[in-house]
């Protein structure tokens, strides 16, 4: 798959008007990243890299992926499916969808990932024993960061 200019620019257009600081799509081999100015990234080559209008545009290659290495070294981990603000609760004041020690089913709602005000369910996906969290409350997460891990049973 390639992306146009007028892709491009139409994506750069979404994220001037809203207020992401970092954008990224992935679909088969192509990469793009976009962060505005100022938005912290240790992760980019700056071989990679070039300016946009909404900050730095990159695609890094595959050395430059720590937090995906992290992940795959943990077998049993639940990734992060996108960047997002990553909540552990259903609602605010709500206890978390799950704790270590807990018992899971696959299927079972786990957390919560917002992105631009679109929530996106994250379900087990295999049961088992929560054994860590990866992420607190509230915080941002990157792609491929771990979020769970659950020993199958």
């Amino acid at each position: 798959m390639t992306l146009s200019y007028d892709e491009i620019s139409e994506i750069f257009k979404m994220i001037d008007e809203s207020a992401c600081d970092e954008f990224v799509l992935e679909t088969g081999d192509i990469r793009l990243v976009v962060r505005r100015r100022g938005a912290a990234d240790s992760s980019v080559s700056p071989l990679s890299s070039a300016a946009g209008p909404s900050g730095p545009i990159a695609a890094p290659d595959q050395a430059t992926r720590p937090i995906e290495k992290q992940a795959a070294a943990t077998a049993n981990a639940v990734v992060a499916p996108m960047v997002g603000t990553f909540y552990r609760s259903p609602s605010p004041g709500a206890p978390p969808f799950v704790e270590v020690g807990r018992k899971v089913k696959a299927g079972d709602p786990i957390g919560i990932i917002e992105v631009m005000k679109l929530f996106t369910t994250i379900h087990a996906e295999w049961s088992g024993t929560v054994t860590e969290v990866g992420a607190e409350n509230a915080t941002l997460v990157e792609y491929g960061q771990m979020l769970f891990v659950i020993i199958p049973d």
